[in-house]
This record gives structure tokens, sequence and C-alpha cells, in this order.
């Protein structure tokens, strides 16, 4: 479920027949963003291990367009605006490296979960990029939502890359408000954060399995 934070209402791409981009102006007292933040995994199939490693998180990488608390629209293929008077109440990767963490805790299955900034000692570390978080008016009609995240478990012994893959999933917003689209970035985050929790556990207790720590 999405969340807000009390204050104005974002103004949705139909608020002014368009999209509404944030800019320089003339308005002196602007009024602060509609804050929007998206929620973490909680329900997981029962037959995905439970595993005694100790896993770090690193922030996802993201391009610049991304790497923001804006909420960013494509109109066409080579352009990228966003929202008006809407935002995350983080930027985009940090919001997303949280949320992944959270998940991890909310499927009971591993106990030693962190991000870099705790010092915790890994046994395996996640590294991710954060390559679509956006809504999509290319086709006309109601906006597409594309959320996409390659990541890399990478063995902290050694730095060896175990494993990859990209998790990508595209919904649809039931309207061209903003709610409407958070609404769907959520449901399709949710989709990512199930596979990318579930991938990561049966892989890296696979390789842990197969190369036991030495005494």
């Amino acid at each position: 479920m999405i969340s807000r934070r009390d204050g104005l209402l974002g103004l949705g791409l139909s608020a002014l027949g368009g999209l509404t981009v944030g800019g320089c102006g003339s308005i002196l007292r602007p009024e602060p963003p509609q804050l929007y933040t998206l929620s973490p995994k909680s329900t997981y199939d029962e037959t995905m291990p439970s595993v005694e490693w100790q896993l770090l998180v690193e922030p996802p990488g993201a391009a610049a367009g991304l790497d923001s608390p804006r909420i960013p629209v494509r109109q066409t293929a080579t352009t990228l605006d966003y929202f008006a008077n809407a935002a995350w109440t983080d930027r985009a990767p940090l919001m997303v490296q949280t949320l992944m963490i959270e998940s991890f805790e909310n499927s009971g299955r591993i106990v030693s979960i962190g991000r870099q900034s705790l010092g915790l000692r890994a046994d395996f570390i996640l590294k991710s990029e954060l390559r679509e978080l956006q809504a999509e008016l290319m086709q006309g009609g109601l906006p597409q939502v594309h959320v996409a995240v390659n990541a890399k478990l990478v063995r902290a012994e050694g730095r060896n890359i175990i494993a990859g893959e990209t998790f990508l999933q595209i919904g649809q917003a039931t309207s061209r408000d903003v709610d409407a689209v958070v609404t769907a970035l959520d449901e399709a985050l949710d989709d990512v954060l199930e596979d990318l929790v579930t991938w990561t556990l049966r892989q890296g207790q696979a390789d842990w399995l197969a190369n036991p720590p030495t005494a």
C-alpha cells in the first residue's frame, strides 16, 4: 500500500490537460509537494529457504534522471519529465534500498541483514541498479508504469559474482492522476521485491551449501 504524508494533493497529468513540469517560475511562495512513499513486500511463498548467512544490501545505482526524489514520467522515448507538486520522501535509490531491506526482514528467512553504513560483516553483498521507476505515456491513453532492478549477488570473500538477474514489471494505472500512478508503481514494485528476495535467498543458499565457509 502506498502512503502519503499530509499536504496538498500532487497535480496529476490531467490537472491542466497534460503534464505539468516543475521548474523556475514567478511564484514567490510555492506550495510544498505532496510526498509519497512505496511499501515493502510482506508475504512470501512458504517454500523459500531460511538462511544463516549475512547479507549486505548496497544502495542501488541509478541514472541521474532517477537518482532524485521527483516522480518521473516519459512522454517520448528520448525525454523525461516529472509530476509537478509530487515527490518521493527520499531519493528513489535510497527509498528502494530501504524497501529491499524491509522486504528481506519481512520474509522471516534471514536474520542478519543491513546496509553498508552499519558496518555489517557480510557473507554476501547484494549490488543493484534501479533502471526504471516511472510512468510512461508514449502510447497515449492511460499511463503504463515500469519498474526494473538489475541485481548481482556477490560473495564477500573474493568479491566473486555468483549470480545476476534483472527483475522487470510493467503495470497500468487506472487514471492519469498521480495517486493512481503511484498505486500502480507500488503494485509493480511489490512483485519485483518478491522476486528479488526469493532469488537472492535461493542463489545465496545454493552457493553457501556448495562452498561452505572454512573454519
